[in-house]
């Protein structure tokens, strides 16, 4: 029995590194989204200061890791082998969630994981012994009620703090440095820096010393009695330095205490969060310890020496940090992760990964008079001030110069991002709170986009959506972890250790699938390399305009046709999983038109003054293409619907009809791709006429099988539907190949 245990131990350490990995993918985001997003310094410094400062706030964590032995459930009152059931099922349910979260790129907080996965284990194991056991105390004695409702108010009550931090922080530095800072960083610059690291300091040093599994009860006696004196010291210091550097070197000092900040803020992730994929192995592996020398059997042996205060040892949270700072830099799903943050604070507008919502709609609306109301009854001086703080001019041109190496958002809001969320979070680590610091950087992240008018008009809906689709995302994380957790509990108390294998090696069925899964997912992206290549160039000629228009059409013939060909098929042999298919990949080139969209005033903002045609030409092709994208949605929908409601099939005859069609509409479609790379269009008007022509015949058809009766409403709906599409695509096809024609004309009569 002893070497069944020792095995689940094992496992529980190879879980606790498998956890560490996919807990570190998914919160890389919380650290590194505002080095990254203000692009302060290249990658590898950014990971460098961001791996020194896990490493040395693993060392701060060991009084977190109380929370996974006592804080959500009393372990005096389960047995040996009970407990070791709960930390099994925690930590399997931890693995899968986190995994599954990650490689579809939505930040969860793996606080709120694990916190939700011990309540539901604990709930769990506490109702099969109140049923099976009549001497069993009552439910709300096996939990720790008291310390599981503050953990989970503090993380919920961690949001509108956070949020509100973020943009009242923004809100003013931004009045007093403006989006044009450097002249007065030249004045506040050093002092400003100085109270920000000073505040870092403070918190992560001071108060989150007593948490140093290396400290020697005098040293936390000595910074304790003499916090004053260092924090004085800390600013004196800082200031002075920040000084001399701007002074000396002309560094922007802004970029010092971004530095520090992200040094600072994973420091604090490390020391708070470090519990959320250790805490639970380093239970089972105590848990063990004890055990083995009770010398009493795993069913009579009550884990008592869980509840006292259990010392971690320090090599454990050092090994935790090395592997936590080795998968910064090899992990590809924290980077899917940290793409979600990016893009909802960026500060320029262009495609939006989330759309709009009623919610979001309303809550525009109502902020939106709500901000007319104050200015109505603000001085026109003030006024004035404020806007011109606020004005963007030549942050907008600095970031069009910069072209795809802009930064998503500025030093200044990167700084105070960081500066807040780690103040926040040590305070919670200080009063042994395992604060979320996904909520924390996340809500602060977004507090500040708002304060600093990213949530612009053109952006504030879609934005807020995105938000809310992430906080849901944490509710649903906290529904799944409870529930998950509970139901492997009673799998595993009943199906004995049979049945925790077993569920180990699906675990790690998952986890490859899903590995599997994103790596497919990051390859069959759709890329449009021109799309970059013409950011980098401040200018874009005439040839790039053409070069771009080809590129984009080719990309688009291949697409048509597959989707396309994929519909009759589908709609013919009634193939539900092929037009399932065929949608999900219309999906994708509909993002892929999507950010062409959003993209549009970047790309026309590079051509020369002179180049109006060039712009127009661009401007009408993607026009097109939007409404040739409009028609192929519609048919892919159309043709899924119909076969997904088990309608009647089509005929025989009106399959041949449309495969003929489809086969017309295609070979105008391609046929318009090969004139454009050879640019020379000729006998366009007889190939729309006689296809125009044919599917006329076609619907004609389709009425006399109506007259007849041989057809059902649902049939003419889909086969008219497809038909009128179709001759969409041919119509649209046909106005482009007009507008070619013309532009290329114009542009040889220009070069004459």
């Amino acid at each position: 029995m002893s070497t069944i245990f020792l095995v689940l131990v094992i496992v529980l350490a190879f879980l606790a590194i498998s956890d560490l990995i996919v807990g570190v993918s998914n919160d890389a985001v919380n650290f590194l989204n505002s080095a990254l997003g203000s692009k302060a310094f290249n990658f590898k410094i950014i990971m460098f200061i961001a791996a020194l400062g896990i490493l040395f706030g693993a060392t701060f964590s060991s009084g977190m890791m109380e929370v996974a032995r006592k804080g959500i459930f009393h372990p005096q009152y389960f047995y040996f082998s009970e407990i070791i059931i709960l930390f099994m099922a925690v930590m399997i349910t931890d693995v899968i969630l986190l995994d599954l979260f990650n490689t579809f790129g939505m930040p969860t907080s793996t606080t709120v994981s694990i916190v939700f996965e011990l309540l539901g284990a604990a709930v769990g194991l506490a109702l099969i012994k109140v049923i099976n056991d009549p001497n069993a105390l009552t439910m709300a004695e096996y939990i720790n009620s008291g310390k599981a409702i503050a953990i989970i108010l503090g993380i919920l009550g961690s949001v509108g703090i956070a949020f509100t931090g973020g943009a009242i922080i923004q809100y003013f530095s931004r009045l007093l440095f403006s989006f044009n800072y450097k002249p007065k960083l030249k004045y506040f610059g050093a002092i400003w820096g100085g109270l920000a690291i000073t505040a870092i300091t403070y918190f992560i040093l001071v108060k989150g010393a007593k948490g140093a599994a290396f400290m020697t009860s005098d040293t936390k006696d000595f910074i304790k009695d003499n916090s004053f004196l260092i924090m004085m010291g800390s600013f004196v210091i800082w200031t002075i330095v920040l000084q001399l550097i701007l002074m000396i070197w002309k560094i922007d000092i802004l970029k010092i205490i971004v530095l520090v900040g992200t040094f600072a803020l994973a420091m604090a992730f490390s020391g708070n969060d470090l519990v959320n994929f250790i805490g639970v192995p380093l239970a089972g592996y105590e848990s063990y310890k004890v055990w083995v020398a009770s010398g009493m059997p795993a069913e009579n042996l009550l884990m008592e020496g869980l509840a006292g205060k259990v010392a971690t040892p320090t090599i454990f949270l050092l090994i935790a940090g090395i592997i936590m700072a080795v998968t910064l830099y090899l992990s590809k799903k924290a980077k899917s992760v940290t793409e979600t943050e990016i893009s909802l604070g960026r500060q320029e507008e262009g495609f939006e990964r989330f759309g709009s919502s009623a919610l979001s709609r309303s809550l525009v609306r109502g902020f939106s008079k709500i901000g007319k109301q104050f200015n109505s009854v603000m001085s026109p001086s003030i006024r004035a001030g404020i806007n011109k703080q606020f004005d963007r001019t030549q942050f907008q041109a600095q970031q069009a110069a910069l072209g795809k190496d802009a930064p998503a958002f500025d030093l200044l809001r990167a700084s105070v991002i960081l500066s807040v969320a780690s103040i926040i979070i040590s305070i919670a680590t200080n009063y042994k709170l395992p604060l979320s610091t996904t909520y924390v950087t996340f809500m602060v992240a977004m507090g500040a986009s708002l304060a600093d008018g990213a949530w612009g008009r053109e952006s504030a809906v879609y934005r807020i959506t995105g938000v809310l689709s992430v906080i849901g995302g944490w509710f649903l994380t906290a529904f799944f972890a409870f529930t998950a957790s509970f139901i492997l509990v009673y799998i595993f108390y009943y199906g004995s250790y049979y049945a925790i294998f077993a569920m180990v090696i699906i675990a790690g069925f998952i986890i490859f699938r899903t590995h599997v899964l994103h790596k497919k997912r990051e390859e069959t992206k759709i890329l449009d390399e021109d799309e970059y290549e013409m950011e980098v160039k401040q200018i874009i000629s005439i040839d790039d305009i053409r070069k771009k228009n080809l590129k984009t059409w080719k990309k688009s013939n291949e697409i048509v046709h597959s989707i396309l060909n994929a519909s009759i098929d589908g709609l013919a042999e009634e193939n539900l999983l092929l037009l399932s298919k065929n949608y999900k990949k219309f999906n994708k080139y509909n993002v892929h038109i999507k950010t062409l969209e959003g993209d549009l005033n970047k790309v026309i903002g590079k051509l020369e003054d002179h180049d109006l045609e060039a712009g127009n030409n661009y401007t009408l092709n993607l026009y097109y293409l939007m409404e040739i994208n409009h028609t192929l949605r519609h048919i892919a929908w159309d043709s899924f619907y119909h076969v997904d409601n088990n309608h009647k099939p089509l005929l025989d005859i009106q399959v041949n009809e449309l495969k003929d069609a489809i086969a017309d509409t295609l070979f105008i479609f391609n046929n318009y791709v090969q004139r454009l790379s050879i640019e020379k269009f000729e006998d366009y008007e007889t190939l729309h006429i006689d296809c125009v022509a044919k599917l006329r015949k076609y619907r004609k058809n389709q009425i006399k099988r109506i007259q007849k009766k041989e057809v059902g409403t649902r049939n003419s709906v889909l086969f008219l539907s497809i038909i009128a599409h179709l001759r969409s695509i041919i119509n649209f096809t046909k106005r482009v190949q007009v507008i070619e024609t013309n532009f290329l004309a114009e542009h040889e009569h220009i070069e004459k």
